[in-house]
């Protein structure tokens, strides 16, 4: 049985202000992440996983019209609250690591000064050498080599994925009840994505942190997380546990994405399927199933309705094959 939810989002939504008139990139979106579980928001790019990111900690651009729903962390209600209490949730009770390190971090600010001004968030005046060594402690959680030593050093002098550690040890300065990953390896390559990730998953367990891991690889969704749910135009198409959703995916838009992953290990090559089509124009949005242009079981209804959320053992579905019985094969 699952624990009680630390974080609760209940028709999450987020109206964007354009030029060509305004649409929501973030349409009544729902789910819920336990204390220590790992949430994975998969979809292609444009689909709304950023927006729903930002939208969760309040850090809207200028161009949103409106935003609403229900966003609650540990019982609280968060849209609810003024600007100036959301600047003390930010980092405290719920933090985030941002896609591209460089755009965290301040190039003539040395690191050390960095996550100590998280530290000292905290206490008014705390000791100075009470910081550095919380501040040196941090770099080491966070598997910097020579933490002690590289304090003084700029985000120039990192690699990538050191300066990604060094966003993640800000993260988790002031032990955050939940954890927000936005794409957080993309700029990193193979092999420190895994270090990376792994790093990740061991503050979860440890610390009873609840991630939520935004990407667009499904492999790495498959080793690090509990639960997915993928996002298609805005919306949540499927979510379930990772085991159900890559077995037996009940949705075609998943189904596609599985389906389009290399295999390794095959007696011969394959040509990879892609899906047809383009993402929908979200000015422009069908009146039916959004994926429903480039779906292959798409029929009259799917045209003309958008499908109700249909329960699965674990999980749920918006699909009109579900709610008729019928299988994507």
């Amino acid at each position: 049985m699952r624990p009680e939810p630390v974080l609760e989002v209940r028709g999450l939504t987020t109206r964007i202000r354009t030029r060509s008139g305004s649409f929501a990139a973030v349409d009544g979106v729902s789910f819920e992440i336990a204390p220590a579980e790992a949430l994975a928001l998969v979809g292609e790019s444009g689909s709304g996983k950023s927006m729903t990111c930002l939208s969760l900690v309040r850090l809207l651009p200028p161009a949103v019209e409106e935003a609403s729903g229900s966003v609650r962390l540990d019982g609280e209600e968060l849209t609810e609250k003024s600007p100036a209490e959301m600047r003390r949730i930010r980092g405290r009770d719920l933090a985030m690591i941002l896609q591209d390190p460089l755009e965290s971090l301040n190039p003539v600010i040395p690191i050390g000064r960095q996550v100590a001004e998280s530290v000292r968030l905290d206490s008014p005046r705390p000791p100075r050498a009470a910081v550095r060594e919380r501040v040196v402690g941090l770099l080491r959680r966070v598997r910097i080599p020579g933490a002690e030593h590289r304090l003084r050093s700029y985000p120039f002098q990192f690699s990538g994925g050191m300066r990604q550690r060094v966003t993640a040890a800000i993260a988790i300065a002031r032990q955050p009840k939940v954890l927000i990953a936005d794409e957080p390896t993309t700029a990193l390559d193979v092999t420190t994505q895994r270090q990376f990730l792994d790093l990740l998953d061991e503050l979860r367990r440890e610390d009873g942190l609840a991630l939520l891991l935004v990407t667009h690889d499904l492999g790495l969704v498959a080793e690090t997380c509990d639960r997915v749910a993928i996002m298609y135009a805005g919306r949540i198409v499927e979510h379930g546990t990772v085991q159900r959703v890559f077995s037996e995916p009940a949705h075609p838009y998943t189904r596609a994405l599985l389906d389009s992953l290399p295999e390794l290990g095959g007696e011969r090559l394959r040509r990879l399927p892609q899906i047809a089509g383009e993402p929908p124009d979200m000015h422009a949005l069908p009146p039916g199933c959004r994926f429903a242009p480039r779906c292959p079981f798409a029929h009259d209804r799917c045209g003309s309705e958008y499908p109700p959320e249909t329960q699965l053992e674990d999980g749920a579905v918006a699909c009109w094959l579900a709610v008729e019985g019928v299988e994507a094969a």
